[in-house]
């Protein structure tokens, strides 16, 4: 494991920037973007669309290791090239970013309250292609609907599960049981939901560092011992659907906790903005997430 890699995701300030929407996901963040679905005609054109946005937001000067530490990769991604080189030696050599790799394939139906992960099929052979490619970590989601205490139990279980085969593989896992942030029961799962990760984590050997990616809660600091906890690298938030403007209140609320923001981090950017007033909307936003994230 790169030594100057997990010092930077444990102590350096900044935030992880979640650039890994897969196929569900694609199309919205694309329409956001100012590209409507008429202008492709199939999932090989829309994800070429998404890689060209993808490498505009990497390849800006405003996205750099100075406030980012990592940014979280869909597969196609890793696979593909920006400028020249592999996206994760990109975002490494040239820009000082640890790269994460989204591992999970989709949700299952509901129930218990709850989504878990599809089975993912040949996740042996993804975690070395990773490895190879100069991935640091990766990222896991499955979703908590209701407060329904064997369905939380059941999605922190199989998160585990699959994080003791991704650290066995030599990987940081990020462990994200997203609450619904339209959960009639949000604030009753995640009291669940912390006492759930707080047994699973006590389960773990000194040596096994894990992270965790979690929905601001509406306890403030909800979350506080496992900032501190010595098996935590850290800590990071999803924007869940808040605004960016709400997203970066509640961060700056839960201490130590930084964010991983996906839709919150683009929002403003546009396909048709010249270069010039993309970089500073992008910019903007960078710092406006860098600064929530530092407290």
């Amino acid at each position: 494991m790169n030594q100057e890699q997990l010092h930077k995701v444990h102590t350096a300030k900044g935030f992880i920037a979640a650039l890994d929407q897969s196929g569900g996901s694609t199309p919205k963040a694309l329409r956001l973007y100012g590209i409507p679905e008429d202008r492709y005609s199939n999932d090989d054109e829309m994800f070429a669309l998404m890689h060209q946005m993808r490498s505009r937001i990497i390849t800006s000067p405003a996205f750099n290791g100075d406030r980012i530490l990592g940014a979280i990769l869909f597969e196609k991604t890793m696979d593909s090239d920006i400028e020249g080189r592999g996206s994760a030696s990109y975002l490494w050599d040239v820009k000082r970013v640890v790269p994460f790799l989204k591992v999970d394939k989709g949700l299952a139906e509901e129930a218990n309250g709850v989504q878990l992960m599809k089975p993912i099929p040949n996740l042996a052979d993804l975690l070395d292609r990773a490895k190879a490619k100069g991935v640091f970590g990766t990222k896991m989601r499955s979703v908590i609907k209701l407060a329904d205490d064997a369905g939380v139990k059941a999605i922190v279980d199989q998160q585990f599960q699959i994080a003791l085969e991704i650290l066995a593989a030599g990987l940081v896992p990020i462990i994200e049981p997203e609450v619904d942030i339209h959960s009639p029961q949000k604030a009753a799962a995640e009291d669940l939901l912390a006492a759930a990760l707080g047994e699973q984590l006590g389960q773990l050997d000194r040596d096994q560092k894990v992270m965790f990616k979690l929905t601001l809660p509406d306890t403030d600091d909800l979350y506080a011992d496992f900032v501190r906890h010595p098996n935590v690298l850290r800590v990071v938030a999803l924007s869940g659907g808040y605004t960016r403007a709400e997203a970066n209140e509640r961060l700056a609320r839960n201490h130590g906790v930084v964010a991983s923001f996906s839709r919150a981090l683009t929002e403003g950017l546009s396909v048709d903005q010249p270069d010039e007033e993309f970089n500073r909307v992008l910019d903007e936003s960078i710092e406006s997430i860098f600064e929530a994230s530092n407290t």
